[in-house]
């Protein structure tokens, strides 16, 4: 007998922002995507649409939200919204450069960057939560649907918020995740899951052309 094939993921990050360009910390920041962010989204878009998604999962961020319409409008579908797809809560490092974090924050700056489990900018989260979080978001949309067959649900979603994805889907050890390459604007993962076994990373930082990773220490 065939086995059918839980959803397919991907975790699609959003397209270039002002303030990856000069590596500004996003986070919550409610950040647009600037005119070759959205280039970029509807370039990636018309790829994406070639894998026939069924549903589109976003952040409740401006610039994940203008991401996924470019794939709406040349798929149909329905946007849903769910805000633990956000990107990590930066706390006093939000607005400021990655040379301004590391003059005022030294210590923990360079710890979280490391890959410890710090919470950025002292107020805002750790990765652990982030993960957290996040992972609720992928469980909430994938429970009960292993009946489905060849479904493909995007996650319109943050660099830093991928990575922590990637890392607990793939049930990597915590301390592990700092090695894991960060997504390029508008590039995505695919994760692949048969009935009976885990997560599988099947694609990672793919896009059309290579490009290069803005406010991989920044996020956002």
């Amino acid at each position: 007998m065939t086995e059918l094939i839980a959803p397919k993921v991907v975790l699609w990050r959003h397209g270039q922002t002002d303030w990856n360009v000069v590596n500004r910390f996003q986070g919550h920041s409610d950040i647009p995507l600037n005119d070759v962010g959205h280039y970029q989204v509807n370039h990636a878009a018309k790829i994406l649409a070639g894998m026939n998604p069924t549903r589109i999962i976003s952040s409740d961020l401006i610039r994940a939200k203008q991401t996924a319409q470019a794939l709406l409008d040349l798929t149909g579908l329905t946007l849903e919204v769910d805000p633990d797809l956000r990107e990590t809560n930066g706390g006093k490092w939000e607005g400021k450069t990655g040379a301004e974090n590391r003059a005022e924050d030294g210590v923990r700056f360079t710890q979280w960057l490391s890959g410890e489990d710090v919470a950025a900018g002292e107020t805002g989260e750790k990765r652990s939560e982030v993960a957290s979080r996040a992972m609720s978001a992928i469980e909430r949309a994938v429970v009960g649907r292993n009946s489905v067959e060849n479904e493909t649900i995007v996650f319109v979603t943050h660099g830093g918020a991928a990575r922590c994805l990637v890392g607990s889907m793939l049930n990597l050890p915590f301390d592990s995740w700092a090695s894991l390459g960060g997504l390029s604007n508008a590039c995505w993962s695919v994760l692949e899951k048969s009935k009976n076994s885990g997560w599988t990373l099947a694609e990672h930082n793919a896009g059309s052309i290579p490009e290069p990773v803005f406010g991989n220490e920044t996020l956002g």
